[in-house]
Protein backbone atom coordinates (compact mmCIF):
# COMPACT_ATOMS: atom_id res chain seq x y z
CA UNK A 1 0.00 0.00 0.00
CA UNK A 2 1.30 3.34 -0.68
CA UNK A 3 2.11 5.80 1.66
CA UNK A 4 5.27 8.24 2.17
CA UNK A 5 4.35 8.48 6.48
CA UNK A 6 4.49 5.08 7.02
CA UNK A 7 8.16 5.04 7.65
CA UNK A 8 7.49 6.93 10.91
CA UNK A 9 4.90 4.48 12.47
CA UNK A 10 7.31 1.52 11.56
CA UNK A 11 9.27 3.44 13.66
CA UNK A 12 7.69 3.51 16.41
CA UNK A 13 6.01 -0.04 15.97
CA UNK A 14 9.96 -1.43 15.87
CA UNK A 15 10.39 0.77 19.05
CA UNK A 16 7.35 -1.03 21.26
CA UNK A 17 8.93 -4.09 19.52
CA UNK A 18 12.40 -3.45 21.50
CA UNK A 19 10.10 -2.74 24.06
CA UNK A 20 8.38 -6.36 24.72
CA UNK A 21 4.80 -4.83 23.78
CA UNK A 22 2.87 -7.50 23.17
CA UNK A 23 4.89 -9.06 20.19
CA UNK A 24 5.74 -12.31 20.39
CA UNK A 25 4.37 -15.57 22.01
CA UNK A 26 2.67 -14.29 25.12
CA UNK A 27 -1.05 -14.28 26.59
CA UNK A 28 -2.31 -12.26 24.00
CA UNK A 29 -4.14 -9.32 24.79
CA UNK A 30 -7.14 -7.71 25.42
CA UNK A 31 -10.26 -5.22 24.03
CA UNK A 32 -9.68 -5.09 20.38
CA UNK A 33 -11.82 -4.06 17.63
CA UNK A 34 -11.85 -4.11 14.58
CA UNK A 35 -13.96 -1.89 12.02
CA UNK A 36 -14.19 -2.23 8.21
CA UNK A 37 -16.29 0.42 5.94
CA UNK A 38 -15.97 2.27 2.64
CA UNK A 39 -15.40 5.77 1.18
CA UNK A 40 -14.11 7.02 4.15
CA UNK A 41 -16.14 5.54 6.63
CA UNK A 42 -19.68 6.89 4.80
CA UNK A 43 -20.65 3.37 4.53
CA UNK A 44 -20.21 0.36 7.18
CA UNK A 45 -19.10 -2.88 5.80
CA UNK A 46 -18.60 -5.11 9.38
CA UNK A 47 -17.11 -4.79 13.10
CA UNK A 48 -15.84 -6.83 16.06
CA UNK A 49 -14.83 -6.83 19.09
CA UNK A 50 -12.68 -8.75 20.79
CA UNK A 51 -12.22 -9.30 24.44
CA UNK A 52 -9.37 -11.28 24.63
CA UNK A 53 -7.17 -11.55 21.47
CA UNK A 54 -4.30 -14.84 20.91
CA UNK A 55 -1.38 -14.02 21.79
CA UNK A 56 1.29 -12.65 18.74
CA UNK A 57 -2.06 -11.67 16.49
CA UNK A 58 -1.77 -9.83 13.66
CA UNK A 59 -3.92 -7.63 11.73
CA UNK A 60 -4.28 -9.99 9.25
CA UNK A 61 -5.31 -13.26 11.19
CA UNK A 62 -7.47 -10.86 13.19
CA UNK A 63 -9.38 -9.69 9.69
CA UNK A 64 -9.36 -13.42 8.52
CA UNK A 65 -11.35 -14.37 11.44
CA UNK A 66 -14.16 -12.35 10.97
CA UNK A 67 -14.07 -11.81 7.43
CA UNK A 68 -13.92 -13.21 3.84
CA UNK A 69 -10.40 -11.30 2.66
CA UNK A 70 -8.85 -11.75 -0.25
CA UNK A 71 -4.79 -10.80 -0.48
CA UNK A 72 -2.05 -9.92 -2.59
CA UNK A 73 1.68 -9.18 -2.69
CA UNK A 74 2.37 -12.98 -0.90
CA UNK A 75 -0.49 -12.59 1.54
CA UNK A 76 0.83 -9.18 3.43
CA UNK A 77 -1.68 -6.63 2.16
CA UNK A 78 -5.45 -7.02 1.58
CA UNK A 79 -6.85 -6.62 -1.88
CA UNK A 80 -10.50 -7.41 -0.62
CA UNK A 81 -12.77 -7.88 2.33
CA UNK A 82 -15.99 -9.73 1.93
CA UNK A 83 -16.25 -8.83 -1.98
CA UNK A 84 -15.40 -5.44 -1.81
CA UNK A 85 -12.24 -5.16 -3.62
CA UNK A 86 -10.00 -2.57 -4.46
CA UNK A 87 -9.46 -1.88 -7.99
CA UNK A 88 -6.27 -0.28 -10.74
CA UNK A 89 -8.22 2.93 -10.84
CA UNK A 90 -6.81 4.26 -7.47
CA UNK A 91 -8.98 2.76 -5.64
CA UNK A 92 -7.91 0.27 -2.51
CA UNK A 93 -7.89 -0.46 0.57
CA UNK A 94 -6.07 1.24 3.80
CA UNK A 95 -5.70 0.78 7.53
CA UNK A 96 -5.43 2.81 10.39
CA UNK A 97 -4.53 1.54 13.91
CA UNK A 98 -5.18 3.57 16.84
CA UNK A 99 -6.22 6.96 14.15
CA UNK A 100 -2.63 6.81 12.63
CA UNK A 101 -1.80 5.23 8.93
CA UNK A 102 -0.41 1.61 9.12
CA UNK A 103 3.70 1.86 8.61
CA UNK A 104 3.02 -2.05 6.88
CA UNK A 105 1.12 -4.75 5.51
CA UNK A 106 -1.73 -6.09 8.07
CA UNK A 107 0.41 -9.37 8.09
CA UNK A 108 3.03 -7.64 9.44
CA UNK A 109 1.51 -5.53 12.20
CA UNK A 110 0.92 -6.70 15.47
CA UNK A 111 -2.16 -6.37 17.88
CA UNK A 112 -1.73 -4.33 20.79
CA UNK A 113 -3.98 -3.96 24.21
CA UNK A 114 -6.76 -1.88 23.53
CA UNK A 115 -6.08 -1.22 19.60
CA UNK A 116 -8.71 0.39 17.10
CA UNK A 117 -8.17 -1.04 13.50
CA UNK A 118 -9.93 0.17 10.99
CA UNK A 119 -10.22 -0.59 7.57
CA UNK A 120 -11.41 1.42 4.93
CA UNK A 121 -11.63 1.37 1.06
CA UNK A 122 -11.63 4.60 -0.69
CA UNK A 123 -10.36 6.74 -3.48
CA UNK A 124 -6.84 8.00 -3.48
CA UNK A 125 -6.99 10.38 -6.05
CA UNK A 126 -6.12 13.38 -4.37
CA UNK A 127 -3.47 11.72 -2.03
CA UNK A 128 -2.31 8.40 -1.49
CA UNK A 129 -1.47 9.18 2.35
CA UNK A 130 -3.78 10.27 4.79
CA UNK A 131 -1.25 10.23 7.97
CA UNK A 132 -3.96 10.44 10.72
CA UNK A 133 -7.81 10.67 11.46
CA UNK A 134 -9.60 11.30 14.13
CA UNK A 135 -12.61 8.75 13.66
CA UNK A 136 -10.69 6.44 16.16
CA UNK A 137 -10.83 8.67 19.15
CA UNK A 138 -10.22 8.40 22.30
CA UNK A 139 -7.41 7.18 20.55
CA UNK A 140 -4.62 7.27 20.12
CA UNK A 141 -4.73 9.29 23.20
CA UNK A 142 -5.75 6.33 25.37
CA UNK A 143 -3.72 3.26 24.27
CA UNK A 144 -0.61 4.86 21.81
CA UNK A 145 0.71 3.99 18.90
CA UNK A 146 1.97 0.86 18.49
CA UNK A 147 1.55 -0.34 22.02
CA UNK A 148 3.45 2.96 23.31
CA UNK A 149 2.03 5.77 25.07
CA UNK A 150 2.68 9.10 24.64
CA UNK A 151 2.23 12.07 27.03
CA UNK A 152 -0.83 14.32 26.14
CA UNK A 153 -0.80 17.92 26.03
CA UNK A 154 -3.30 20.71 24.99
CA UNK A 155 -1.96 24.02 23.85
CA UNK A 156 -4.31 26.90 23.83
CA UNK A 157 -4.45 29.83 22.36
CA UNK A 158 -6.03 33.37 23.71
CA UNK A 159 -9.78 34.08 23.78
CA UNK A 160 -10.76 30.21 23.56
CA UNK A 161 -11.13 28.94 27.06
CA UNK A 162 -14.42 27.82 26.84
CA UNK A 163 -13.59 25.31 23.12
CA UNK A 164 -10.22 24.69 25.41
CA UNK A 165 -12.57 23.39 28.58
CA UNK A 166 -14.72 21.37 26.30
CA UNK A 167 -10.90 19.98 24.52
CA UNK A 168 -9.90 19.30 28.05
CA UNK A 169 -13.20 17.57 29.72
CA UNK A 170 -13.55 15.20 26.68
CA UNK A 171 -9.74 14.16 27.01
CA UNK A 172 -10.83 13.13 31.37
CA UNK A 173 -14.24 11.53 30.29
CA UNK A 174 -12.30 9.13 28.07
CA UNK A 175 -10.05 8.59 31.12
CA UNK A 176 -6.78 10.24 29.39
CA UNK A 177 -4.65 12.64 31.52
CA UNK A 178 -3.73 15.68 29.95
CA UNK A 179 -1.46 18.85 30.57
CA UNK A 180 -1.95 22.06 29.62
CA UNK A 181 0.72 24.01 27.74
CA UNK A 182 1.70 27.45 26.00
CA UNK A 183 0.10 28.09 22.96
CA UNK A 184 3.35 28.05 20.32
CA UNK A 185 5.69 26.98 22.48
CA UNK A 186 5.76 23.11 20.53
CA UNK A 187 4.88 19.82 21.80
CA UNK A 188 8.13 17.58 20.56
CA UNK A 189 8.56 14.64 19.26
CA UNK A 190 7.23 12.33 21.88
CA UNK A 191 3.98 13.82 22.68
CA UNK A 192 0.94 14.18 21.28
CA UNK A 193 -0.90 17.47 21.09
CA UNK A 194 -4.16 19.14 20.80
CA UNK A 195 -4.16 21.91 19.40
CA UNK A 196 -7.25 24.82 19.84
CA UNK A 197 -7.06 27.65 17.92
CA UNK A 198 -8.76 29.89 15.58
CA UNK A 199 -6.94 29.22 12.09
CA UNK A 200 -5.45 33.02 12.00
CA UNK A 201 -3.67 32.23 15.36
CA UNK A 202 -2.68 28.48 14.37
CA UNK A 203 -1.26 29.41 10.59
CA UNK A 204 2.10 28.58 10.33
CA UNK A 205 2.03 25.63 12.94
CA UNK A 206 4.07 22.93 11.15
CA UNK A 207 0.05 20.57 11.32
CA UNK A 208 -1.57 24.15 9.95
CA UNK A 209 1.06 24.11 7.40
CA UNK A 210 0.19 20.52 6.31
CA UNK A 211 -3.35 21.34 6.21
CA UNK A 212 -2.94 24.54 4.19
CA UNK A 213 -0.95 22.83 1.36
CA UNK A 214 -4.02 20.17 0.85
CA UNK A 215 -4.71 16.44 1.12
CA UNK A 216 -1.37 15.71 -0.84
CA UNK A 217 0.46 17.25 2.11
CA UNK A 218 -2.05 16.63 5.50
CA UNK A 219 -4.49 13.66 4.17
CA UNK A 220 -6.87 16.21 5.67
CA UNK A 221 -9.41 17.26 2.88
CA UNK A 222 -10.41 20.58 4.09
CA UNK A 223 -8.73 23.83 4.12
CA UNK A 224 -9.34 27.28 5.14
CA UNK A 225 -8.98 30.54 2.76
CA UNK A 226 -9.87 34.63 2.98
CA UNK A 227 -7.28 34.70 5.74
CA UNK A 228 -8.94 32.03 7.42
CA UNK A 229 -12.71 33.55 7.37
CA UNK A 230 -14.01 30.46 5.43
CA UNK A 231 -13.55 27.19 5.55
CA UNK A 232 -13.90 25.39 2.16
CA UNK A 233 -14.40 21.47 2.37
CA UNK A 234 -13.64 18.80 -0.68
CA UNK A 235 -14.10 16.12 -1.70
CA UNK A 236 -12.19 12.51 -2.68
CA UNK A 237 -11.11 14.35 -5.76
CA UNK A 238 -9.75 17.44 -3.81
CA UNK A 239 -12.24 19.79 -5.29
CA UNK A 240 -14.07 22.13 -3.17
CA UNK A 241 -17.65 21.53 -2.84
CA UNK A 242 -18.67 23.67 -0.18
CA UNK A 243 -17.65 27.00 1.76
CA UNK A 244 -18.55 27.24 5.38
CA UNK A 245 -17.98 31.22 6.64
CA UNK A 246 -18.21 32.48 10.11
CA UNK A 247 -18.88 29.61 13.47
CA UNK A 248 -17.05 27.20 10.79
CA UNK A 249 -14.90 24.61 12.71
CA UNK A 250 -12.89 22.07 12.13
CA UNK A 251 -11.85 18.87 13.71
CA UNK A 252 -8.31 17.14 12.21
CA UNK A 253 -4.90 15.17 12.69
CA UNK A 254 -2.30 15.03 10.33
CA UNK A 255 1.43 14.44 11.14
CA UNK A 256 4.88 15.20 8.99
CA UNK A 257 7.66 12.20 8.47
CA UNK A 258 9.05 13.65 11.73
CA UNK A 259 6.67 13.24 14.31
CA UNK A 260 3.47 12.03 15.85
CA UNK A 261 0.19 13.37 14.83
CA UNK A 262 -1.16 16.72 16.27
CA UNK A 263 -4.51 17.21 16.43
CA UNK A 264 -6.36 20.84 15.84
CA UNK A 265 -9.45 21.97 16.86
CA UNK A 266 -9.85 25.13 14.81
CA UNK A 267 -12.17 27.18 13.06
CA UNK A 268 -13.08 30.48 11.40
CA UNK A 269 -13.70 32.46 14.61
CA UNK A 270 -13.55 31.67 17.90
CA UNK A 271 -17.56 30.56 17.89
CA UNK A 272 -15.99 28.00 15.45
CA UNK A 273 -13.27 26.29 17.30
CA UNK A 274 -16.01 26.16 20.34
CA UNK A 275 -18.22 24.58 17.90
CA UNK A 276 -15.47 21.95 17.00
CA UNK A 277 -14.60 21.11 20.06
CA UNK A 278 -17.99 20.59 21.42
CA UNK A 279 -17.51 17.73 18.96
CA UNK A 280 -14.87 16.10 20.26
CA UNK A 281 -16.36 12.92 21.48
CA UNK A 282 -16.58 9.41 20.38
CA UNK A 283 -20.31 9.46 18.88
CA UNK A 284 -19.68 12.85 17.15
CA UNK A 285 -16.16 11.67 15.19
CA UNK A 286 -16.86 7.90 14.97
CA UNK A 287 -15.66 6.68 11.43
CA UNK A 288 -14.54 10.05 9.90
CA UNK A 289 -11.28 11.19 8.77
CA UNK A 290 -11.96 14.64 9.77
CA UNK A 291 -15.00 16.26 10.98
CA UNK A 292 -16.13 19.82 9.73
CA UNK A 293 -18.86 21.53 11.77
CA UNK A 294 -21.18 24.67 12.43
CA UNK A 295 -23.11 25.93 15.46
CA UNK A 296 -26.17 23.68 13.66
CA UNK A 297 -24.36 20.80 11.76
CA UNK A 298 -21.40 18.40 11.75
CA UNK A 299 -20.16 17.05 8.22
CA UNK A 300 -17.65 14.42 7.69
CA UNK A 301 -14.37 14.98 5.46
CA UNK A 302 -14.22 14.34 2.59
CA UNK A 303 -17.79 15.45 1.43
CA UNK A 304 -19.33 12.27 -0.29
CA UNK A 305 -20.37 12.80 -3.80
CA UNK A 306 -23.83 13.87 -3.88
CA UNK A 307 -24.03 15.18 -0.30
Amino acid sequence: MPGRFRALVATLAAAAALGGCGLGPGPGTRQVTLTVTEDFGAHAIGAVSDRRVPGAETVMRMLERSFTVGTRYGGGFVQSIDGHAGSSDQHDWFYYVNGVEAARGAAATNVHRGDQIWFDLHDWHATDSVPAVVGSFPEPFRHGIGGKRYPVTVQCASGLDRACAKVSAALTAAGIPSASQGFGTGSGEDTLAVVVATWRQVAGAVGANLIAHGPQASGVYARFAHVGHALQLLNPAGSVVSTLGAGAGLIAATADQNSVPTWLVTGTDAAGVTAAAAAMTPSALHDHFALAVTTTRRIPVPVAPGS
